[in-house]
């Protein structure tokens, strides 16, 4: 694949993914990035209630590291009929992005039944905090091409104003829906999402849960993600658009060393 030229008129936004696990595990992980990566500018942090650190508290100590964080936040935890308690407390943390996603129902059961609708959720933050950025979720797998643009045009509709895809494994892929929002990325910022995939088990992970369809000369293994990372970059340069690294499973420094340094 022949990487796009590169343009610098306007600086892309590069933003790693990390889990936050625990406090201290996380300031470490945050202390080697800024040290590593000069280039990195931006955390966002998932919301997984499976660990005791939320979001929203992960991304106040990551502003010690960085100016600039994002957490993911799950509507299914945000009741229809109760207050919206979420705004003061990212006023009070400094913290003026966040990525608003559905969230995953609980491992045994259903969602609650008073849960928000991501498109509530939208439309409950932006009329609590109109200076907070919102981003809508695009995930290039679950549904149609179409549908999912449309998906996307209701989030906007609602009062998002910026875009974060899942991860993509594919340029071409990657390519069309760059086409496809060419238009919102001229006028909000738009995240595509880069994560290694390293082990067959983890290949089979991403075709099972999330639909990916691999590209035929994909490999997985540390070069060949790297490789794609450093193209993904560079359209990412290329379209004036941002991109986030999720290094789920892979060393943090082992794997942006490859692509960043």
């Amino acid at each position: 694949m022949k990487a796009p030229l590169l343009q610098t008129t306007h600086p892309t936004r590069i933003s790693i993914e990390l889990v936050p696990r625990d406090a201290e595990t996380l300031r470490e992980e945050l202390r080697v990035v800024r040290e590593s990566f000069a280039s990195v500018n931006v955390i966002n942090l998932p919301d997984l209630p499976r660990f005791p650190l939320r979001s929203w508290d992960g991304c106040a100590i990551a502003k010690a590291f960085f100016p600039h964080t994002i957490p993911h936040i799950r509507a299914l935890d945000i009741p229809v009929d109760a207050p919206l308690l979420l705004p003061e407390r990212l006023r009070a943390q400094g913290i003026g992005e966040i990525l608003l996603v559905t969230g995953d129902p609980p491992a045994h059961g259903q969602p609650p039944a008073n849960a928000s609708t991501v498109l509530q959720a939208i439309r409950r933050f932006k009329e609590a905090m109109p200076e907070l950025r919102v981003y809508a979720a695009l995930d290039p797998y679950r549904q149609g091409f179409q549908k999912e643009y449309d998906y996307l045009q209701q989030k906007l509709a609602a009062g998002a104003d910026g875009v974060f895809s899942q991860p993509f494994f594919d340029l071409r892929l990657m390519e069309m829906h760059g086409e496809m929002l060419a238009a919102l990325s001229a006028t909000m910022p738009v995240f595509f999402g880069v994560s290694p995939v390293t082990s067959e088990t983890s290949r089979a992970y991403w075709e099972k849960r999330n639909q990916v369809p691999f590209p035929r000369h994909f490999e997985p293994t540390l070069a060949w993600n790297q490789a794609f990372a450093r193209q993904a970059l560079a359209f990412a340069r290329s379209t004036q658009t941002h991109i986030y690294f999720m290094p789920i499973r892979t060393n943090v420094v082992h794997y942006l060393e490859g692509i960043l340094s």
